[in-house]
């Protein structure tokens, strides 16, 4: 299903299902080894998936719900095997739309969150645009009307323990970067 965030329009599944997320793939046309990001509805929901160090609590409670999404090592059989591509890890972020966050309430559990797009072309911001993208391989759109920030969301690796962006987005880097010094303080 298409439906919309506060960042662009996304493609959503139960992201616990290998049957569905394989389909999210197939309907992208996106490369199995290249993971996705899913949507929680919380702070625990997110526990629940990823492992959170000081520094991903402190950018969950910080920036969330908003345009963030925090890679963080998987927690073994939260969610399909195949979103996380192999690499044990996982991006996770709590959207500041109401659309996304009743869905994941829907669904109980974890969404995907990849955009609406097929791979490597331009996220949509409008329900039309992904249609447009992705015809009649989708079910069904859930239309909000334009997306309010209308960019993917900033990326940040912790998985490592030491975080790094890994795309830029709506949250500056000066401003995550401000806020992880607290850590340091």
């Amino acid at each position: 299903m298409v439906y919309s965030t506060e960042t662009v329009y996304g493609l959503g599944a139960d992201a616990t299902s290998d049957e569905a997320v394989a389909r999210v793939f197939a309907v992208k046309a996106r490369p199995i080894e290249n993971p996705l990001p899913i949507a929680v509805d919380s702070l625990e929901m997110a526990r629940r998936v990823i492992e959170l160090n000081s520094a991903a609590e402190l950018l969950f409670q910080k920036f969330t719900p908003g345009p963030l999404t925090i890679v963080g090592k998987a927690r073994p059989s939260s969610v399909s095997k195949l979103i996380t591509a192999g690499t044990g890890n996982l991006g996770v972020r709590v959207p500041d739309n109401a659309v996304a966050l009743k869905l994941v309430e829907l669904v109980g559990g974890p969404i995907t969150a990849t955009s609406a797009n097929l791979s490597g072309r331009a996220a949509p911001v409008t329900a039309k645009e992904a249609v447009e993208q992705l015809g009649d391989k989708i079910e069904l759109v859930l239309d909000s009307g334009k997306c309010d920030i209308g960019k993917p969301s900033t990326v940040v690796d912790v998985s490592s323990g030491t975080p790094r962006i890994i795309r830029g987005g709506p949250i500056s880097g000066s401003d995550i970067e401000k806020m992880l010094k607290q850590l340091g303080d």
